[in-house]
């Protein structure tokens, strides 16, 4: 046995029994490298990557120590690559090509609310005039326009409306957030506005159906508790944030208390160990039932059934299905008699998000959840044997709450600064204030207004949870309200994430002193991110908003219209998300808007007429970018971005280099794949 050999099998060794936990972290390797990819792989590629994995699953098979881990671990990353492949064309469906304007009929699946505060309907069962059934989207999203009176949405209710439907966006800058990606695997096919009312065609079902039950109960808990206080109850019941005012949501963001809002991991962990504590505490009261009966087991099964109705009640988002996993996990663990919260149990529950949903890996509810669960499980091993002998006994529970809101806080932090560009620096003081209430009051209170449902009594569980959220919601608005309550923070760039997340779980997950050698990696993730650079001009699809980089903000051209590039742009920038006051930075309404960017100039030609100046424009300025299609020749060197070459690029940004701006299209850098192949 040559050294490297014996040195390999003596490391394989000392991880013995530690190595399951990387099963879903190779698997989530494979994921992540599928969706980086520019272009989707042919069929001679799909099936090398499967003879690849059929022969290093054998060789994981047969082969001895020092070979078995390396081929398992090779051979999971290529079963991820596959279930990402695998996922992507189980959902395909068809896609709006073209815009659309005229009647919608479907059927109200969904009701939310956008970005812009509109009431957003998602119907499937859909029928568009004049299109064949083969090319109409599977589902489409239509938001409502506020002021216009029609049939009150209803979950199951067919209706008809005349709407303005598109193809679903791409990134609005290089590397941006791509909303066609998302729009594929929630299988909408179109998005759009209507300014016409909703008319009912057929009535809801008369059939029980889960989402009129939840509809039933958020109608029930507005009429019990009015006002905001009604709408959290709502929200954190059945998933429905509708009745929430704009200015609660956002002050429950920027004071990091927004995941109360979500059904997630916090409320299904809060449920059901409510619920298991009451029914072993039942049990365990009757002397016959506590003897004879395995009462443990027997409360662990009824919580995982309050765990599946909670589900079934919250809509089912992906966000809730992966907590119901995890408790499920861990409760089955428990009827098991095995150990319930160890980094195996996450491992599992890891494992079968990832195979159920792949495209999870690259969402931030994911990545948060999963964050804060195995930092928890980590430093709670650590800290048991502290906490069993140095602290008394009444400070435990006030010692749990503080360790675990402290340390998922951390956990979560540099995932939701990167995907929201935001940090809520009094969110501990914030949760610290916030969570016990909601574990001790609010969940139980909803536990006994359920109980209490059927005899017309739930009021008085309502009345419990009155006082706390309203509690909370105080706490939200005055944190908030603090002088740097929040701080903003630049996108980071592709690699910094993945590069703290390998650096993490290496240091959690391995064995000895050599899992120190993770800090490395998440250094240089943050080092990285401190150096992120911004483009110098971005510039929409449509030519009709620029952004331009002027001493270290963003100045946009105009205080209204594609608010949704606009925003996304200044939080990128780290930079606070108001339009109105970014635009107001340029301080002029010349027809031609110039900017000096380093040693070039651009002009920005928009509004009637805007075509028939591009000379004067090429006069003043080496880069113009005409908000209209043009029809006559460039003027030599000068470079122009029209309408036409912006649609076709997908929006761009400009970096000032050597001989002039270096241009990086958004399509270029999405490559092509099957959500985006069609625009």
């Amino acid at each position: 046995m040559t050294p490297v050999v014996e040195w390999v099998n003596t490391v394989i060794d000392r991880q013995r029994g530690a190595l399951f936990p990387w099963v879903p972290v190779c698997m989530g390797i494979g994921i992540g490298v599928y969706f980086s990819l520019m272009r989707e792989p042919d069929l001679r590629i799909w099936g090398a990557i499967v003879v690849c994995a059929l022969l290093l699953g054998g060789v994981a098979f047969r082969h001895g120590v020092t070979t078995r881990p390396i081929a398992l671990a090779l051979f999971l990353v290529l079963v991820g690559f596959l279930m990402a492949g695998v996922r992507t064309y189980l959902v395909a469906e068809a896609q709006l090509t073209f815009r659309y304007y005229g009647p919608v009929e479907g059927r109200i699946v969904a009701i939310d609310r956008s970005g812009s505060d509109r009431v957003r309907l998602t119907l499937d069962h859909v029928v568009l005039e004049d299109m064949r059934p083969e090319r109409v989207p599977f589902r489409v999203r239509i938001s409502l326009q506020p002021d216009v009176v029609g049939t009150v949405p209803i979950p199951g209710k067919r209706v008809a409306i005349t709407a303005h439907l598109s193809p679903p966006g791409g990134p609005v800058e290089p590397g941006g957030f791509d909303f066609q990606r998302m729009a594929w695997f929630k299988r909408i096919g179109a998005v759009g506005y209507a300014r016409t009312p909703l008319i009912a065609l057929a009535p809801a079902s008369t059939t029980p159906n889960v989402a009129r039950w939840r509809t039933a109960i958020a109608r029930e808990v507005r009429a019990k508790l009015p006002g905001e206080a009604g709408a959290f109850a709502v929200a954190i019941t059945t998933g429905d944030r509708s009745g929430m005012a704009r200015s609660t949501l956002t002050a429950l963001r920027e004071s990091n208390l927004a995941h109360l809002l979500a059904i997630s991991g916090l409320h299904m962990g809060l449920l059901t160990t409510f619920v298991f504590g009451v029914l072993r505490t039942l049990m365990v009261l009757i002397p016959a039932v506590a003897l004879g009966w395995p009462v443990k087991k027997i409360a662990a099964g009824g919580a995982l059934m309050a765990g599946a109705v909670y589900l079934a009640l919250s809509g089912g988002n992906v966000a809730t299905q992966r907590a119901f996993i995890m408790v499920s996990v861990i409760l089955v663990a428990v009827i098991l008699d095995r150990r319930a919260l160890t980094l195996r149990a996450v491992a599992v529950a890891a494992m079968i998000v990832l195979i159920l949903r792949p495209e999870s890996l690259t969402e931030p509810g994911f990545q948060m959840s999963f964050a804060a669960t195995i930092a928890l499980v980590a430093v709670f091993r650590v800290v048991r044997d502290f906490q069993s002998e140095r602290i008394p006994r009444w400070a435990k529970p006030v010692f749990a709450t503080v360790i675990s809101s402290a340390v998922a806080g951390a956990a979560t932090a540099p995932v939701a600064a990167a995907h929201f560009n935001m940090l809520a620096h009094y969110g501990l003081l914030a949760n610290l204030l916030s969570v016990p209430l909601m574990g001790l009051i609010v969940m139980p209170g909803a536990v006994l207004a359920a109980c209490l449902a059927p005899f017309g009594l739930h009021g008085i569980g309502l009345a419990i949870m009155e006082p706390p959220i309203r509690w909370i919601m105080a706490v939200a608005h005055w944190t908030a309200a603090q002088d740097g309550a929040v701080g903003r923070v630049v996108s980071p760039g592709p690699w910094v994430i993945p590069m703290f997340a390998m650096g993490m779980l290496w240091l959690v997950l391995w064995r000895g002193r050599v899992r120190f050698a993770g800090v490395l990696p998440a250094i240089c993730a943050f080092a990285l991110w401190s150096v992120a650079q911004r483009p110098a001009v971005l510039i929409s699809p449509s030519g009709g908003l620029i952004g331009v980089m002027q001493n270290g903000v963003r100045v946009l051209n105009k205080p209204k219209g594609e608010g949704f590039a606009a925003v996304s742009w200044l939080e990128n920038d780290g930079d606070t998300p108001d339009q109105a006051k970014a635009a107001a930075r340029s301080g002029t309404n010349k027809p031609i808007l110039t900017f000096t960017v380093g040693e070039q100039k651009i002009a920005y030609l928009a509004g009637r007429g805007a075509a028939d100046r591009i000379a004067e424009g090429c006069a003043i300025a080496d880069t113009v970018i005409l908000a209209a299609v043009s029809e006559r020749p460039t003027p030599t060197g000068c470079t122009l971005w029209d309408r036409e070459k912006l649609n076709t690029a997908g929006g761009i940004s400009l970096t000032p280099g050597a001989g002039g701006f270096h241009s990086v299209s958004a399509r270029t850098v999405a490559g092509v794949r099957p959500w985006n192949r069609d625009q």
